[in-house]
């Protein structure tokens, strides 16, 4: 009888060790991780905080870099107008781009999801080439695309009795082409992100709409749309901070021209910071970049968290 009663003390008391010690090791293997990847994270952190750091000292001297000036460079940059025009085509040039490569991206992510898995590897070694060639390789073939004498789209154009276009020449045209040359090289990366997620998408829940009556924009809009939601998010957070930072596309086609109307921030502050040989407003120039981020991303990433609580 004693060992009878003392039986389910011993189990209690047995049960109740083993979610203590599986938290400790647990908490043992994030110990060992972090301290693991600790390397990588000062790596990583000297090779980003001491480069931001840095240019914000450099937005606070002299063109001769041996004065202190404050916020003099920022103030001279609120005066001129070339500078306002920059933020007004980075911002434009930004968020066309980006809503041209998610909806493509979108729009081809549902063609190669629809294809039979069989062929689904080809298709998306092909529409991934884009993303894959070096951006600076692939607008020099564009540049030959554009050219003004041997233009394959103006030869194109001929063809049907259309007058030939300045592609570059022409403020318009310019951005059209800088636009469609990162769209084209950037949604590739929207399509393999969304196929990816399209793919977790449990196939009940399309079968309990078409029960339901949905027809195929429904079953996308109450859906498919839902259940992409933060990876939408979270790609274009990415891609309008790598579009904002883009340099070598513009660089190689227009140069910033004709007339600075193309120029966006980081051609902009090359051509102030290095070609012109004043590097603090060079920076002051690209530190610019991290107000318009900050607001987009806070934006953005309270959405995500947002739904995260209401889920």
């Amino acid at each position: 009888m004693v060992d009878v009663a003392f039986q389910p003390a011993s189990v209690g008391a047995g049960s109740a060790r083993r979610p203590s010690s599986l938290r400790a090791a647990l908490r043992r293997k994030s110990s060992t991780a972090f301290l693991m990847t600790l390397p990588l994270i000062l790596l990583i952190a000297s090779l980003v905080i001491y480069p931001a750091f840095y240019s914000l000292h450099l937005a606070t001297l002299n063109k001769s870099m041996q004065h202190f000036v404050g916020l003099g460079n920022f103030e001279f940059l609120f005066k001129r107008d070339t500078f306002w025009m920059v933020v007004r085509q980075s911002c434009l040039f930004a968020i066309t781009a980006v809503m041209f490569k998610a909806l493509i991206g979108f729009i081809v992510a549902h063609f190669v999801h629809n294809v039979p898995a069989k062929g689904q590897r080809k298709w998306r070694g092909m529409l991934l080439v884009p993303w894959v060639i070096p951006p600076a390789m692939s607008t020099l073939a564009w540049l030959w695309l554009f050219d003004p004498s041997y233009s394959a789209f103006n030869y194109t154009l001929g063809l049907f009795g259309i007058a030939p276009i300045s592609w570059l020449g022409e403020a318009g045209w310019a951005r059209f082409s800088v636009i469609l040359v990162n769209v084209w090289y950037g949604a590739p990366f929207f399509m393999i992100m969304y196929l990816a997620s399209l793919k977790s998408v449990p196939e009940q829940l399309y079968e309990a709409a078409a029960i339901d009556g949905a027809n195929w924009w429904q079953r996308i809009w109450y859906v498919t749309l839902p259940m992409m939601r933060n990876i939408i998010a979270i790609t274009t957070l990415f891609s309008l901070i790598v579009t904002f930072a883009n340099f070598d596309i513009v660089r190689i086609l227009t140069s910033g021209g004709p007339l600075d109307e193309t120029q966006i921030f980081a051609t902009w502050a090359f051509r102030v910071g290095i070609e012109s040989s004043d590097i603090p407003l060079g920076a002051s120039v690209s530190l610019f970049m991290f107000p318009i981020l900050a607001i987009a991303a806070i934006f953005i990433l309270r959405d995500i968290s947002k739904r995260g609580n209401e889920a």
